[in-house]
C-alpha cells in the first residue's frame, strides 16, 4: 500500500507511538500523534532496552544516539539477599548483541526528536474520551468536547487504551499479589554496568546505573495480599520501602538510604487482547499486551510492534489486510514474552528449601556452561524484526 500522502492518527506520544509514527513518516505518510499530556516530560524511571529493540533504533538511524545517552550493559548479576552474594553471573556479551540501561524519559525525548524531524505533528492536550469505528474512518471526540475523525487510526494508548476498548470491551485486570516501588538515587563515585538482582523470600531489588553512572535506578517487589491501585505514580513514603527490605544486606542498605521519593504502584495481571484490529484501526504496545516488568520487555516490545506494524502497511493492499498480518505476526510472540515475565516473578521469590536448591543449580550450572542461562534467551534477544521486514525504502537519516 502506498503510505505517500496517507493520513494516519497516533493516539499517545510514548515509546510505541512514537516510534510508528516516525517509521509512516519517512515513508511518506502525513501522520498526527495525539497525547493527551501538556507536553512530553520527564516520567517513570530506568528500562532496559535489549537486542531485540535495539535493532529497531538501529535500523532507524538511532543507534549512535542511543550509545550516547544510554548505559551499555555488560553483565547481569543474580545475588542471595542476605549478605548480597553472588548466584549467578550472565556475560551480556554473549547476548545478540549490545544491552543498554536507559532512563525511559531520555528515550521519549529522543525518540520524539525524530518524530518532528520525519514531520510528524504532535499535538498536545488531547485526551481521547470517545471512539466510534467505521471500515474506514475513525470518529473520536476529546475531553473537551471536540470532534477528529481519522483516515486510519493506531492506538498507541497504553494499558487504558480507549482503542483496545473498543476492539475488545473492558476486562478487569486481576491483582498479581505483588507491588513495586520505582526510585532513582545519585551514585557515589564509579557504578559498574551491570543489572543487580537481590532475590529473597516473597521479595527481589534489581538496581542498574542510568545517565552515564550518574543515577542508579532501583525497582523492589514485594508480595502482599493488601490491595494497591494500578499505576506507577502513586507516592509513597521511602520508609516503608526500607521497612519491606530491612533484612537484605550487600549494597541494598546503602542504597536505599539514599532514597528520598519513591513511587509505588500495585502489578496487574492483564489478558493479551484477542482482537488487536478492526476496520481503519489497530493497537499496539502496552495497548495490545501489557505484562508484568520481570523480563524487561515492555519498551522491546513497542519497538518491535511498531516496526512489524509500519512494514506491513506499507506492504498490503488495504490497512485492513495489513493489521491482520501484523496481529498473525506478533501476537504468538507477544504472548509467549508475557508469560515468561510471569514466572521469572516466581523464580526470584523462592523460599525454604526450595531457593537452597535452585540457587545451587544455579550456580552449578553457571560454572559448567558459563552462556547457558544466556542462551536460554536466544528466542527473545535474536529476534530481529528490522532484518526479517526490510522496509522498501531506506529510512531517512
Amino acid at each position: 500500500m502506498a503510505l505517500t500522502g496517507r493520513k494516519i492518527t497516533v493516539l499517545g506520544a510514548g515509546i510505541s507511538g512514537l516510534t510508528v509514527a516516525t517509521i509512516l513518516a519517512r515513508r511518506g505518510a502525513e501522520v498526527t500523534v495525539l497525547e493527551r499530556a501538556e507536553a512530553i516530560r520527564e516520567v517513570g524511571a530506568g528500562l532496559q532496552i535489549s537486542p531485540n529493540g535495539v535493532t529497531v533504533l538501529e535500523a532507524l538511524g538511532l543507534g549512535a544516539e542511543l550509545a550516547d545517552i544510554g548505559v551499555r550493559g555488560h553483565e547481569v548479576a543474580l545475588r542471595d539477599y542476605r549478605q548480597g552474594r553472588e548466584v549467578l553471573r550472565l556475560d551480556l556479551s554473549g547476548a545478540a548483541g549490545a544491552y543498554y540501561f536507559i532512563h525511559r524519559a531520555d528515550l521519549v525525548e529522543m525518540l520524539a526528536r525524530a518524530a518532528r524531524a520525519a514531520g510528524v505533528q504532535i499535538r498536545f492536550l488531547h485526551e481521547i474520551t470517545g471512539l466510534a469505528l467505521e471500515q474506514d474512518r475513525a470518529h473520536l471526540t476529546t475531553a473537551q468536547g471536540a470532534h477528529l475523525s481519522a483516515e486510519t487510526l493506531i492506538g498507541a494508548d497504553g494499558l487504558h487504551s480507549v482503542v483496545r476498548g473498543v476492539l475488545n470491551g473492558r476486562a478487569a485486570p486481576s491483582f498479581t499479589g505483588q507491588v513495586a516501588w520505582r526510585a532513582t538515587v545519585p551514585a557515589n563515585g564509579r557504578v559498574d554496568p551491570v543489572a543487580n538482582v537481590h532475590m529473597g523470600p516473597g521479595r527481589h531489588l534489581v538496581h542498574y546505573p542510568l545517565r552515564s553512572g550518574d543515577l542508579i535506578n532501583i525497582v523492589a517487589v514485594e508480595e502482599r495480599r493488601d490491595w494497591v491501585d494500578e499505576g506507577w505514580n502513586h507516592d509513597d513514603q521511602p520508609a516503608n520501602l526500607r521497612a519491606a527490605f530491612a533484612d537484605f544486606g550487600g549494597e541494598v542498605p546503602a542504597l536505599l538510604d539514599r532514597v528520598t521519593r519513591v513511587n509505588l504502584w500495585g502489578l496487574f495481571r492483564h489478558p493479551v487482547a484477542p482482537h488487536w484490529h478492526k476496520g481503519c484501526a489497530a493497537i499496539l504496545g502496552d495497548a495490545a499486551h501489557p505484562t508484568l516488568p520481570f523480563l524487561a520487555q515492555g519498551a522491546n516490545m513497542a519497538l518491535e510492534d511498531a516496526w512489524v506494524l509500519a512494514a506491513a502497511l506499507e506492504s498490503h493492499d488495504t490497512p485492513e489486510a495489513a493489521f491482520a498480518a501484523y496481529q498473525e505476526e506478533r501476537r504468538p510472540r507477544t504472548m509467549r514474552i508475557v508469560d515468561a515475565a510471569s514466572r521469572n516473578a516466581r523464580n526470584y521469590h523462592l523460599s525454604g528449601p526450595l531457593r537452597i536448591a535452585a540457587h545451587a543449580a544455579l550456580r552449578v550450572g553457571g560454572a559448567l556452561a558459563p552462556g547457558g542461562p544466556l542462551k536460554r534467551f536466544d528466542w527473545l534477544y535474536a529476534h530481529d524484526v528490522a532484518a526479517r521486514h526490510p522496509l522498501v525504502a531506506a529510512p531517512a537519516p
